[in-house]
């Protein structure tokens, strides 16, 4: 008897971070025909350092299921781990840990899987997995977080990669233990990775064009709030004040708010500081050297010569053995080689992100874009894991 074709899925997603893992959990329990493809907690798992801690309050750092049960409170009250909604740092350890609980919970059929191209077909899509399998599906959402989308200033890219990097490229700095090391940045990234070259012996020393590092204030519950505070800075995952709840709680508000000003907000609005407890780790130990940007560099005597230039037209020349460029992430759908060449030219886009609809869906109708690529469309929010619970309700309600 001849085999029955196979039935066009639903929906497959691409990624197994917060928000893939969110989505697919939020799909189980609708009963969504789905498959979900990646490795779970990349990001966190292989892609930063040890012994970071994260930016985020325990309250904010959450993956979302249908019911909102499995909080990072209930895993560390479970597993017996040191948790606080404020004033406690969330170990990455601990996060990543935690996203592997999430997924044995709530999304156990996520396939350690990567998928190596997306095509359109008659139908839909064309998946092809790195074992030659092919999957059919109506949908596919495209959650891949951001390594795809790191960013080294071009005036560094020409340098060989044993003497520049970018931090994404971290999980174990312990090669550096005595080295010299030069961290561009003045971003959490780079003062978190400056802080653990220094406790490791690197003779560091970290590079930023602003005129002081930034630093974001302690919240503790042991710090009571008077009602005014909290009427006039209510706090929300973004932090503190009536904007960062705004954006953070409406997404679909923000959605609908002009373009040049979407964007003027995305890239204004919490601008690069560190956490508070990196403070102690960086001030009076690590040189910094305020206002100065790459100006170009070259390889002399196996050490890279950096040409740094501060605005008012000063001029220094260090000579380290590695940088690491802790600059940050800027979506580029070119850089996301998966995509056919014919459909990512279709998707319409702006200073290199996906436009999309207010169900994350693309200009090629199908594909939807989540996580940071859809900060331009949805705000600041999606920088961060607790975007994801919008977004996992939001694409519910389409796909569903």
């Amino acid at each position: 008897m001849k085999e029955p074709p196979s039935r066009l899925l639903e929906a497959v997603i691409i990624g197994g971070g917060p928000y893939g893992l969110s989505i697919a959990s939020h799909f189980g329990r609708l009963g969504i025909p789905h498959r979900i493809f990646g490795r779970a907690m990349d990001s966190w798992l292989s892609h930063m350092p040890k012994g970071m801690l994260l930016k985020s309050d325990g309250f904010a750092s959450n993956i979302f299921d249908p019911g909102g049960e499995f909080t990072l409170k209930q895993y560390c009250l479970e597993r017996g781990v040191q948790y606080a909604d404020l004033g406690a740092p969330v170990r990455l350890e601990t996060f990543a840990a935690y996203g592997l609980a999430f997924r044995d919970r709530h999304v156990p059929h996520l396939e350690n899987q990567l998928v190596v191209s997306v095509d359109l077909s008659q139908d839909g899509f064309l998946v092809r997995l790195e074992t030659g399998e092919i999957v059919t599906t109506k949908r596919v959402i495209l959650a891949v977080g951001i390594t795809h989308f790191s960013y080294i200033p071009e005036n560094l890219r020409h340098i060989p990669p044993e003497f520049v990097s970018h931090s994404f490229q971290h999980s174990n700095l312990e090669s550096y233990r005595g080295r010299s090391v030069a961290v561009i940045g003045g971003g959490a990234s780079s003062i978190d990775i400056a802080g653990l070259l220094f406790e490791l012996g690197a003779d560091v020393q970290l590079i930023t064009r602003a005129k002081g590092l930034v630093f974001h204030e302690k919240m503790s519950m042991e710090i009571p709030r008077s009602l005014w505070q909290m009427v006039r800075s209510p706090l929300s995952c973004l932090g503190p004040g009536l904007k960062s709840r705004l954006f953070a709680d409406a997404p679909g508000f923000f959605h609908h708010l002009p373009e040049h000003l979407r964007l003027r907000t995305v890239h204004t609005f919490l601008g690069p500081a560190g956490g508070w407890f990196a403070k102690e780790k960086i001030v009076g130990k690590v040189p910094v050297l305020h206002e100065f940007t790459p100006e170009h560099a070259q390889i002399m005597d196996n050490r890279v010569c950096l040409h740094l230039r501060s605005d008012a037209g000063t001029e220094r020349t260090i000579r380290p053995e590695h940088i690491i460029a802790a600059t940050g992430y800027r979506v580029d759908l070119k850089r996301l080689k998966l995509l056919n060449p014919i459909l990512r030219d279709r998707i319409r886009t702006v200073e290199g992100s996906p436009i999309l609809s207010s169900a994350f869906e693309s200009s090629v109708a199908g594909l939807y874009f989540v996580g940071l690529a859809a900060a331009n469309s949805f705000g600041p929010v999606m920088r961060f894991s607790c975007g994801a619970g919008y977004t996992a309700r939001r694409l519910s309600r389409e796909v569903g």
